[in-house]
């Protein structure tokens, strides 16, 4: 009985996490829609960095509160991670301006083989043919919904590259980090934060510049335009937050399937909220598709032997000093 009452209980936090990271990833979307779109904020890079200089101040108040206690994370490794993040955040932005749409959709659909791909290599990780079968079925689903003109260049193909590997890469080092040195969700974004704001901050204005030809500093800070800047950096604290809360608890795979959610209901919000774009039926059909594959893979990966490693778990550093990983993710879980 205890054990089904544990069971359900962890469920019940999933399904929370997921829910709090599809209410910020969309909402988040919306507002930059309507930031960039309706008030000409295109200034994409250092609006990711303001993003992240919030984040860090929210991380600063709660240690200082004491609802983060001091953790260990080395500087190699923490260079790496922000080395892969960036790469992620610029070859977005730098494959969205240099590629149609529907090669953007493509590329970014290709992020859930190359996650997989990390993991069996990486983590020695098996997938059972049920599972390997919902994935397919998600990527299709998503594709019909997304996927529309495709024409390619090669510096287009060049960004698209760099930014899926990084994307999967920084995907897979937040699991890997919380994993390896005992981090909850909220000291990761602790140690990483700071580094990504700065950073982001001193390359944002000259990438803006170069991607749109204008000055962040040269733009009408209305009061109106400001208050959604101050929205998406509220809500982004949110997003980063879930976004490392899911992949801890999960795995990059399983957050970029689910995930493909967002895409459904951004799609659905969009033409709710701006009613540009109708929802014709072939994007009724691949919703459907998508959302059958999501249930598949949900039910395909949890049974035994769906999704599983083939070797003994990753050793956790200074596990002692700061608990073992349960113990992190029960912190993440009473977010």
């Amino acid at each position: 009985m205890a054990l089904s009452s544990k069971a359900d209980q962890k469920a019940a936090v999933d399904v929370a996490a997921w829910m709090f990271n599809v209410v910020t990833s969309v909402g988040i979307i919306i507002v930059n829609k309507a930031l960039m779109a309706t008030y000409g904020f295109s200034f994409a890079t250092t609006l990711t960095g303001l993003h992240f200089v919030t984040t860090t101040l929210m991380t600063a108040i709660l240690r200082w509160l004491g609802y983060i206690q001091s953790s260990h994370l080395p500087f190699q490794e923490l260079l790496k991670f922000v080395i892969f993040a960036n790469f992620s955040i610029v070859g977005m932005n730098v494959s969205l301006m240099w590629n149609s749409v529907g090669f953007y959709q493509i590329a970014k659909l290709s992020m859930i083989p190359v996650s997989c791909f990390l993991e069996v290599v990486l983590d020695k990780m098996r997938y059972s043919r049920d599972t390997k079968l919902s994935i397919g079925v998600v990527l299709l689903g998503v594709g019909v919904c997304t996927v529309t003109d495709v024409s390619v260049n090669t510096k287009g193909f060049v960004a698209a590259l760099i930014a899926v590997w990084s994307t999967a890469l920084q995907q897979y080092y937040v699991h890997y980090l919380q994993r390896k040195y005992s981090l909850s969700s909220f000291n990761l974004l602790g140690h990483t934060a700071p580094a990504q704001a700065g950073s982001l901050l001193l390359v944002g204005p000259f990438l803006d510049y170069w991607m749109t030809s204008k000055r962040v500093d040269g733009y009408d800070y209305t009061p109106v335009a400001v208050m959604f800047i101050i929205l998406s950096c509220t809500i982004a604290v949110g997003t980063n937050l879930s976004q490392f809360i899911c992949i801890g608890r999960f795995t990059a795979v399983s957050f970029q399937v689910i995930g493909h959610m967002k895409t459904i209901l951004v799609l659905i919000m969009g033409f709710l909220f701006f009613g540009k774009e109708g929802l014709n039926l072939q994007v009724v059909i691949g919703m459907i598709i998508a959302v059958v594959g999501m249930i598949w893979y949900g039910n395909a990966s949890s049974k035994p032997g769906g999704k599983e490693r083939r070797s003994h778990s990753l050793p956790t550093s200074r596990q002692h000093k700061h608990g073992s990983l349960s113990e992190s993710t029960e912190i993440d879980g009473k977010v």
